[in-house]
C-alpha cells in the first residue's frame, strides 16, 4: 500500500514538542482516533487530541510539560494510566499503548502494555483506529491497518474486530456506533448492525450517565431522528427511552386513526434542530408527546383524545430524569414547562386575546420564545395549505406576544401591591384573606381588568377587600 502522509494534520506547535519528547524519552508516540478522524473529514480544527506512546503515557506526558515554555500542570490519573494536560486551547491527552480484555459481566478491561497494532484492535471503529505517527523518521506517516480511511469515504461504521465481541466487550460502543452514524450522516456495516441488535440487551450493564452523554451527543446531531431511528431499529431505545417506543403505532377503530406519535416526534425533533442549538429545547421537542400514550382514549362521538396528556407528560419528565440519573435541577424544570404548555400556543393561534396572551407570557416567563420555537417545530402537516395557515397564524401570536408585554408588562410578573401592604391597609395580621386578594389582583391583572399598575391595584385591593367584609384603616 502506498504510504500516505499528513504532515499538515499535526503542524501544530504542540506536536513538534511531544516528538522531541519521545525522542529523548526513546519511545515512539502516535497522534490516534477523533483528531485524525475529523481532520480527514474537514470538520474544523479540534480541542481535544489523544496521544499514543508505546511505554508510559505518563512519563511521556511529564516530558512535554517539561519542554513546553509555560510548563503546564499535568494532570495523572493512575488508574487508567492516563495523563492529560492543555497547551493553548487544545486538550492533550496521553496513554500508553495497551491491549485489553474484558469480562462479561462489566465493560471494564483487564489492561496490559501493548504494541501500536494492540491499540488499534481495540479501538471501537475503524475510522477511529486511524493514527499518525509523531516520530522523527516518519512524522506525519498515516497508520490505517483497517481500511479506515476507505470507510470515511463511503461513510461507513465498522469495526476493525469481529462486530459481535466488539459490543459485547463494551456496550457502551453501540449507543457510541449510532451516535456517529448520527453526527456524520454514515451508515453502520450491516454486520455491525445486526451485531448491536443481538447484544441490546448488553446496555443494561452501562451505567445511566454514560448512556445520557451519548443521548445527548445524538440529539445535538444535525439530523437527530438519524440516531432515534437506529436506536429504534436496533431495540435498545426500549430499554432507554419505553416512553418513546409506547409512542409507536397507528390504532383504528370504527375507521378512526390516529397519527403515529413516534414518528411525528421525530420530526418535531428534526423541525426544531434547525433552530436551535440548545440540547434541553431538544429534549424538550423529544418529550413533548410522551403523555399521549397513558392519555390516549376513543369516544365514539368525537374520536381519539389525549385529555390533559401534557399535564401527564410533564410529570412523566420528572420520572425519566431521575431513572437515568439527569440533573433534578433548572434544566429538568424547563423541559417539564416546555411539555407542560406545548399545546398553548396552538390553541392560542386559533383565537388571539389578550388574556389568553397575558397568561401564557405569565406562565412562559422568559421561556416564552423557547416555546413558541417548540410549537412552530411541532408543525408537521404535509398539507402545504394547512402548513402556510398555522406558521400564519403563530406569526400572528408572536406579534400579539409583543404587543401585549409591551403594554402589560406581565412576564415574570410581581405584583403591584405586597402582602404588607394589604396587612397595612385592612390592619391585617397574616392571614388566608391576604393571599385571596393578591390572587385576586393577579386574575384581575391577567383578564385585563385592570392596568398592571399600583393606584388602580390598590384600588381593587379595597373593593375585594370590602367584599371579603374587611374594613379599610382609617388611622
Amino acid at each position: 500500500m502506498q504510504k500516505q502522509y499528513f504532515k499538515e494534520a499535526i503542524s501544530a506547535e504542540i506536536f513538534q514538542y511531544i516528538s522531541q519528547a519521545a525522542k529523548e524519552l526513546q519511545l515512539e508516540s502516535y497522534v490516534i482516533g477523533g483528531f485524525v478522524r475529523d481532520f480527514i473529514l474537514q470538520r474544523g480544527t479540534a480541542k481535544d487530541v489523544d496521544v499514543v506512546a508505546v511505554g508510559s503515557g505518563i512519563e511521556l506526558a511529564q516530558k512535554v510539560a517539561e519542554l513546553l515554555p509555560n510548563k503546564p500542570k499535568v494532570q495523572v490519573f493512575k488508574t487508567y494510566g492516563t495523563a492529560m494536560l492543555r497547551f493553548q486551547d487544545i486538550e492533550v491527552e496521553f496513554v500508553g499503548a495497551r491491549k485489553e480484555s474484558y469480562s462479561e459481566e462489566s465493560r471494564n478491561p483487564e489492561v496490559s502494555e501493548g504494541t501500536l497494532q494492540d491499540d488499534q484492535n481495540r479501538r471501537d471503529f475503524t475510522i477511529n483506529a486511524l493514527a499518525l505517527s509523531l516520530n522523527e523518521e516518519d512524522f506525519g506517516l498515516l497508520l490505517d491497518p483497517f481500511g479506515g480511511i476507505a470507510d470515511l469515504e463511503a461513510k461507513i461504521i465498522r469495526t476493525p474486530l469481529d462486530p459481535d465481541i466488539t459490543y459485547s466487550d463494551d456496550p457502551l460502543r453501540m449507543m457510541r456506533a449510532i451516535r456517529f452514524a448520527s453526527q456524520l450522516n454514515f451508515e453502520i456495516e450491516e454486520n455491525s448492525l445486526n451485531a448491536i441488535t443481538k447484544n441490546a440487551s448488553r446496555i443494561d450493564i452501562i451505567t445511566r450517565e454514560r448512556i445520557v452523554v451519548e443521548l445527548n451527543k445524538i440529539i445535538e446531531s444535525p439530523v437527530p431522528s438519524i440516531g432515534f431511528l437506529l436506536l429504534e431499529k436496533t431495540g435498545l431505545l426500549e430499554r432507554i427511552l419505553p416512553e418513546l417506543i409506547a409512542l409507536k403505532g397507528v390504532e383504528e377503530v370504527e375507521g378512526q386513526k390516529h397519527k403515529d406519535n413516534f414518528y411525528h416526534t421525530l420530526e418535531v425533533v428534526d423541525n426544531i434542530s434547525e433552530n436551535t442549538n440548545d440540547v434541553w429545547l431538544r429534549w424538550s421537542a423529544l418529550l413533548h408527546d410522551i403523555g399521549k400514550a397513558p392519555t390516549k382514549r376513543y369516544h365514539k362521538k368525537i374520536g381519539w383524545t389525549f385529555h390533559s396528556h401534557e399535564f401527564v407528560g410533564s410529570k412523566m419528565v420528572y420520572k425519566l430524569f431521575k431513572r437515568l440519573k439527569m440533573p433534578l435541577n433548572n434544566k429538568m424544570k424547563f423541559v417539564q414547562k416546555m411539555v407542560m404548555l406545548s399545546s398553548r400556543p396552538i390553541v392560542l393561534a386559533s383565537e388571539v386575546t389578550d388574556s389568553a396572551v397575558r397568561r401564557l407570557i405569565f406562565d412562559a416567563g422568559d421561556d416564552v420564545e423557547s416555546l413558541m420555537t417548540l410549537c412552530e417545530a411541532d408543525i408537521t402537516t404535509k398539507n402545504p395549505k394547512k402548513f402556510k395557515r398555522y406558521h400564519k397564524n403563530f406569526e400572528l401570536v408572536r406579534q400579539k406576544i409583543k404587543e401585549v408585554e409591551e403594554r402589560d408588562r406581565v412576564r415574570n410578573f410581581q405584583p403591584p401591591i405586597t402582602g404588607e401592604e394589604i396587612m397595612e391597609a385592612f390592619n391585617l395580621k397574616p392571614c388566608r384573606e391576604i393571599g385571596q386578594i393578591k390572587e385576586a389582583i393577579k386574575e384581575a391583572i391577567l383578564d385585563g381588568k385592570i392596568p398592571n399598575e399600583h393606584d388602580a391595584s390598590y384600588q381593587f385591593m379595597i373593593e375585594k377587600g370590602e367584599q371579603l367584609g374587611l374594613k379599610i384603616n382609617q388611622e
